[in-house]
């Protein structure tokens, strides 16, 4: 069985690096774009994901009170 070339295989390293290098130069256009940073857009995931957690369990316990 024939064995790739160095060129085809998606974990090489400079193919990585090149792929990493413009997921970030996305990022920073995107981020720059909008007037906030990614900070700020991280910040508001995690307020999103406490809020839905907490009525989760608001609703979990007003069921077993109920």
């Amino acid at each position: 069985m024939p064995e790739p070339s160095a060129n085809s295989d998606p974990k090489h390293p400079r193919r990585v690096d090149r792929w990493l290098s413009s997921i970030s130069t996305h990022l920073q256009k995107w981020s720059g774009g909008r007037g906030h940073g990614v900070y700020h857009h991280f910040l508001q995931g995690a307020a999103y994901k406490l809020g839905s957690g907490a009525v989760t369990l608001l609703i979990l316990w007003w069921e077993t009170r109920h």
